[in-house]
């Protein structure tokens, strides 16, 4: 029986999808040289599988959530980029399993499209485009000033606090950025947010706000300022390997304090350990952040430990 050879855009089509997370367009394949009829041969026999108008998953139906992430940039067109909610999730600042997925495109870019939220920006709005693991993304600034728009309080200042852990932006940074952009929505929030004064509680008073929030969740009575794998911690529940530190420093931390704290993080996650870092602030005016942070840290450690027995 003689082998079928090849055709000759076959090697380039797979090396596009790779990198491209398993997705593709129609308008891709026509310029490689796929016709019409060998398309929908290809969407016939489930070698291509429709994800949205003019998109297909390759191989299988199934993508993930890069290969969601790219489809919507591909189908908003040449100069969308990931935006707001899932370009924090792929900057990895900000957690989202939302399926609504949402990009930034010229005022005159396409229409919105069903399950993408598709925000239109003049040209002298255009954010800074960057790639992520090949994906046109807003820049980490810009990322930021988006989620401003969208996120609470609490949520905001992890994402900017991530943002400086990540090194993509530190926070004196950002604020000199921000001095730098035009005005949008976003903007005043994102800044008056990193101009909030530093609040420091007292041990007595930190205690008294967050242990509240624990025992409302059903976790037991911690451990206070106790010493856990060399470093004294604010808070410890030892039967769930879990540590909890706050912060009265918010932003402006120095370089040494920040050295301080990978150390002590790192010999926690050496020991198997989870901590969670929430600042005064956020305990004072983000209770419901704080407790749902407990919760499901809780319930994901109770999970695991449920599993391996």
């Amino acid at each position: 029986m003689s082998r079928v050879s090849p055709q000759p855009w076959a090697k380039v089509a797979w090396f596009l999808v790779k990198q491209q997370h398993g997705v593709t367009t129609h308008a891709q394949l026509r310029e490689l040289g796929v016709g019409p009829e060998a398309i929908q041969h290809r969407l016939h026999n489930g070698r291509l599988h429709p994800l949205m108008r003019g998109i297909y998953a390759v191989g299988r139906p199934e993508v993930g959530k890069r290969g969601r992430w790219q489809a919507a940039v591909l189908a908003c067109g040449p100069d969308a980029l990931l935006s707001h909610r899932s370009a924090g999730a792929l900057w990895k600042i900000h957690r989202y399993d939302g399926e609504l997925l949402e990009v930034v495109v010229p005022k005159e870019g396409p229409r919105r499209r069903p399950g993408i939220r598709a925000h239109r920006r003049g040209n002298h709005e255009a954010p800074s485009r960057r790639v992520v693991d090949n994906i046109p993304v807003t820049h980490p600034v810009a990322t930021l000033v988006d989620l401003a728009t969208c996120l609470p309080t609490g949520q905001l200042e992890v994402a900017v606090n991530e943002a400086d852990h990540r090194n993509l932006v530190d926070p004196e940074q950002l604020s000199t950025a921000l001095d730098l952009l035009p005005r949008r929505v976003g903007l005043v929030r994102l800044r008056k947010l990193l101009d909030t004064p530093t609040l420091a509680l007292s041990s007595t008073e930190l205690e008294r706000r967050l242990l509240p929030l624990a025992d409302e969740v059903g976790l037991p009575t911690p451990f206070t300022q106790a010493w856990v794998d060399g470093h004294r911690v604010d808070f410890s529940w030892p039967e769930l390997n879990l540590v909890v530190e706050a912060d009265s420093l918010r932003y402006h931390r120095t370089a040494s304090k920040q050295a301080k704290d990978k150390r002590r993080d790192n010999a926690h996650a050496e020991a198997g350990r989870t901590t969670l870092r929430f600042t005064h602030w956020q305990v004072c005016h983000e209770p419901n952040y704080v407790r749902d942070s407990l919760a499901n840290t809780a319930r994901r450690v109770t999970a695991a430990r449920r599993v391996s027995t």
